[in-house]
């Protein structure tokens, strides 16, 4: 799932985010983020996978565990975006 470094029109990193769209450090979530829906899952995975992020910033700037971080890549990776859901977590998991 590692993607090439890409840099912009103004010269920063980017990567090419789940929906299609250029991603850079500035396109991700806030720190400060609560609520995380599919899309911003996804978005810290594809910034860690892209190298936008390392796993350690990751975990650090979101206050995620390695352990989280990685079942949502797992979770990608053998069920694509769906896989995120938290209220099919049972049915992927089976």
């Amino acid at each position: 799932m590692l993607q090439q470094q890409r840099l912009n029109s103004k010269g920063e990193k980017y990567v090419i985010g789940p929906t299609g769209a250029p991603l850079t450090l500035s396109d991700l979530p806030p720190s400060d983020t609560q609520r995380w829906v599919i899309r911003r899952k996804a978005e810290v995975v594809v910034a860690v996978s892209g190298g936008l992020l390392s796993l350690d910033e990751a975990c650090e700037r979101y206050g995620l565990t390695n352990e989280e971080f990685s079942g949502w890549q797992k979770s990608i990776e053998s069920h694509g975006l769906a896989g995120l859901r938290t209220t099919r977590i049972q049915q992927y998991r089976q």
